[in-house]
């Protein structure tokens, strides 16, 4: 890091900040201090001459309109035997002048040749003319002093019979001022002197600490965070020194935990099964982990740096931008002609809160099984046609034999009939458990909930399966007598229990038994149908709710069976929130499963 110069430091910023603050307050204060004071001195010299003045301008009057003899001394003499008296330093001369203008008399004895003459003063004129006061200040052509001016009107019985005029030596006051001023600098300098050097110190215990938090900085961008900051006070710096030193602690924490993360993160990349790959900028590999390598079984050495289009073998169809702008994932079909092979890439854009683009994270995943998914439902749709067909052809076949005039035959008519309507009930039956299911898929259906005794509904349903059950089966409750509300679609629910129950009496033998439970666990009901058929092999128990699963087809399909009912059960259950799945022992029989929950007494009340 550079070093900072001494003249641009913060230290010398905040002393030079300190000086000129006192500096201007100084100036201010001298400004505001010596304007009042000449104002005050000022008005202090004028009233002083004022009253003065007033004085004289009385005994002046009264001269002026005493009647005299011829024994006494003239008005001149009498006027300048008034104004000789006044000897002094302020007062350099004043004149008593008559109505007319005429200077009757003046203090300064080597100015007597003025007497008798007419004064050309504007001051005069104007106190005879206006009968007031009025003052100015001039400047004394010899001295270059300031003389105060003032010429005030001689009244008697409301009159003008003249006006004294004064020349005072204002110079004094402005010379006090000056020494005033002289002081005030300095009285400033040696303030100034104390502020700069109490300003360095000052400064010192501000910058101390920031130059050990610089360096303490400094330390750790070069990682180091085993160096702390040193806190001199509990100030507001004190209070950053010791908030620097937590950063620095938490920061320690964060690149460990930063670190660790790392190390988890380079874990679960060569871990997981998923292939990861992320780029650059510019479309170029600069990582890949083990199971992306595996994938794609291709060296490390032949992925980094390269094209992440070239690598995976998209270049001919899309370019990086295409990648980036790329909303749905794509397939790579890798298959060779021992075995199928086909990888999911799913793409994600790395870009900045400006929406700059840093580079793309490619996620492969294998997709072979779900190709197998998809085949699993092109075999579906195979199945449906072959279940639609099946009953078609039986029907066209019958139809046919009718129509060539086997209708006329009263014996086998009603036999072809017969087997035309059972075909025609059961593609119905197919179709119309074809819709369920797709509407179940698509969730285009509501479920009508009530809240009812799980125990007295489940019984209503075996009541009605054992009056029209036949004799070769027996069923067996093992239901308490406790209530279990649960909150259901009874329609729905009930064609799950008739689905299961119907199953259970086609695959029992004669003189089986059909067991019916319910247990209550951790508010969950868990509700089981057991049956002492043929079972199913252990590697198919999984399959039976799957779409037109049969253990036995053809004895499933002689007996009207769809193969969906199940598949349907599961899609209900679900549908419910509860789980259903099957136990079988093969030749000894099979068990149903299919929770529900349990609704408690604050969810809501019944009767």
């Amino acid at each position: 890091m550079q070093k900072v110069g001494y003249f641009k430091s913060i230290h010398v910023k905040i002393v030079l900040i300190y000086v000129l603050l006192i500096v201007i307050a100084m100036q201010i204060i001298g400004l505001y201090f010596v304007r009042e004071l000449e104002i005050t001195l000022r008005e202090n010299f004028q009233d002083s001459i004022s009253d003065r003045v007033s004085l004289i301008e009385y005994s002046a009057r009264e001269e002026m309109i005493k009647v005299r003899s011829e024994e006494d001394q003239t008005k001149e003499q009498s006027l300048y035997s008034i104004l000789s008296g006044l000897n002094s330093i302020d007062i350099k001369e004043v004149r008593v002048i008559d109505a007319r203008y005429q200077i009757l008399a003046t203090s300064d004895s080597n100015n007597q040749s003025i007497v008798g003459q007419r004064s050309m003063d504007d001051l005069v004129r104007k106190s005879i003319t206006a009968e007031a006061t009025f003052n100015n200040i001039s400047v004394d052509r010899e001295t270059t002093n300031r003389i105060w001016n003032l010429a005030t009107p001689i009244i008697y019985k409301g009159e003008v019979i003249g006006t004294l005029y004064v020349e005072s030596n204002i110079e004094n006051v402005f010379g006090q001022m000056n020494e005033i001023n002289r002081i005030l600098a300095g009285g400033t300098a040696v303030a100034l002197v104390i502020t700069v050097i109490l300003g360095i110190l000052i400064a010192q215990t501000i910058t101390r600490p920031i130059s050990d938090m610089r360096r303490q900085a400094q330390a750790m961008a070069k990682g180091n965070f085993s160096r702390k900051v040193r806190v001199y006070g509990n100030d507001e710096i004190g209070q950053l020194a010791i908030a620097f030193n937590h950063l620095t602690n938490r920061l320690q924490e964060a690149q460990s935990t930063t670190e660790a993360e790392r190390r988890k993160l380079a874990s679960v990349l060569t871990n997981m099964t998923d292939g990861v790959i992320a780029t650059d900028r510019k479309g170029r590999v600069i990582l890949i982990n083990d199971p992306a390598l595996r994938l794609l079984r291709i060296p490390r050495e032949m992925v980094l740096n390269r094209p992440i289009i070239s690598v995976l073998g998209i270049d001919p169809v899309y370019s990086f931008e295409d990648l980036i702008h790329l909303k749905e994932a794509i397939n790579l079909d890798l298959s060779s002609k021992e075995r199928p092979f086909i990888l999911r890439a799913n793409f994600s854009v790395i870009q900045k809160e400006t929406g700059f683009v840093n580079g793309l994270i490619a996620v492969l995943h294998d997709n072979t099984e779900h190709e197998k998914v998809d085949m699993e439902r092109r075999e579906f749709v195979a199945n449906v046609s072959h279940e639609l067909r099946t009953p078609l052809t039986t029907m066209s076949s019958y139809l046919e034999a009718l129509a060539d005039g086997a209708w006329q035959d009263e014996e086998i008519a009603p036999s072809f009939l017969q087997v035309t309507q059972t075909e025609t009930q059961r593609m119905i039956r197919l179709v119309n458990d074809l819709l369920q299911l797709s509407k179940m898929d698509s969730r285009d259906y509501d479920l009508n909930r009530e809240i009812v005794n799980f125990n007295q509904f489940f019984n209503r349903i075996i009541d009605r399966f054992e009056l029209s059950k036949s004799d070769h089966v027996s069923f067996v409750r093992m239901l308490s007598d406790n209530a279990y509300y649960v909150d259901i679609d009874t329609d729905k629910l009930t064609q799950v229990i008739d689905n299961i129950i119907s199953n259970a009496i086609k695959y029992s033998p004669d003189g089986g038994n059909i067991r019916f439970g319910v247990v209550v666990s951790d508010s969950i009901l868990k509700v089981m149908i057991s049956d002492d058929g043929m079972g199913i092999p252990s590697e198919n128990v999984d399959r039976v709710f799957d779409r037109f699963y049969r253990v036995d087809r053809a004895r499933a399909r002689s007996m009207g069976g769809t193969g969906l009912g199940l598949a349907i059960a599961r899609e209900m259950i679900e549908a419910h929130g509860g789980k259903i799945w099957a136990e079988s022992d093969e030749g000894k029989g099979t068990t149903i499963f299919f929770t529900l929950d349990i609704l408690t007494e604050e969810e809501g009340e019944w009767d």
